[in-house]
């Protein structure tokens, strides 16, 4: 069984920090699901774990509201910049630098970069169900994300929207 790169003590401070509590879309449950998103693409990217479990952690860890936020993935990269210098976590500035990208960059909607950072993106569009939004192949970075039963297992384990009503993007 893997550990977690991520101290019990982090991730406590974290959720008890989070504005929206437990139920939000873009909460916890929502962190579980990308993370074990990004496990399941690794096998391909080869992307660093530690980076995968502290995106899965901070990319939504400071959003203000479930619609639209832009500033939450800056926010999120600033508090993990601020907890890393409180001594929560230590990472090396190379892939801090990937993890800051990653969280800043994740709803931009590119889909070109490092193999850590595509991981990331990956990871989170896998969960899009979940606001009723399918997630999209062409959208995604990875061939493994690509894939149609990938995409179909990672609706399954997101429930779906909790209105029912199913989104397009454009």
């Amino acid at each position: 069984m893997k550990t977690s790169f991520i101290s019990a003590e982090l991730r406590e401070k974290v959720i008890g920090t989070f504005p929206m509590g437990p139920n939000s879309i873009h909460g916890p449950a929502h962190w579980a699901r990308v993370l074990d998103n990004a496990l399941r693409i690794q096998a391909e990217t080869g992307a660093d774990s530690r980076v995968l479990e502290l995106f899965a952690l901070f990319h939504d860890s400071l959003r203000k509201n479930d619609q639209i936020d832009p500033d939450h993935g800056e926010r999120g990269a600033q508090y993990a910049r601020n907890l890393r210098q409180d001594g929560f976590f230590e990472l090396e500035d190379r892939a801090f630098g990937l993890l800051v990208k990653a969280c800043v960059q994740h709803t931009r909607g590119e889909t070109d970069g490092d193999q850590t950072v595509i991981t990331c993106w990956d990871a989170d569009r896998l969960d899009l169900w979940r606001c009723g939004i399918r997630p999209d192949p062409e959208r995604m970075c990875t061939q493994t994300a690509k894939r149609p039963d990938v995409i179909e297992w990672a609706m399954q384990r997101s429930g779906g929207p909790p209105d029912g009503i199913v989104r397009e993007i454009g």
